[in-house]
């Protein structure tokens, strides 16, 4: 498996594998003051299934929040498995 590369200007992780992209989604906002995270959406293809790429993606993710001190959301299903 590759790398997560984050695309900060397109506000997604994605890991490229075999010609196609894993991604996980996000906008950022502000909460009563606070800076938040939204991670809306996380997308595998089908041939890449079951092979972790959607939890490598969300761990760089949340990862990558965390050390931002952001505010978590998570109105992705498979993103608010992790934070809960």
């Amino acid at each position: 498996m590759t790398d997560v590369l984050h695309l900060v200007e397109e506000n997604r992780f994605v890991i490229r594998h075999e010609g196609d992209e894993a991604v996980l989604a996000y906008r950022l906002f502000t909460n009563a003051g606070i800076e938040a995270i939204d991670f809306y959406s996380t997308f595998v293809p089908p041939a890449f299934r079951g092979q972790g790429f959607a939890e490598k993606l969300v761990r760089t993710g949340l990862k990558w929040a965390k050390e931002r001190n952001f505010e978590l959301h998570a109105s992705c299903w498979y993103v608010a498995k992790f934070i809960r």
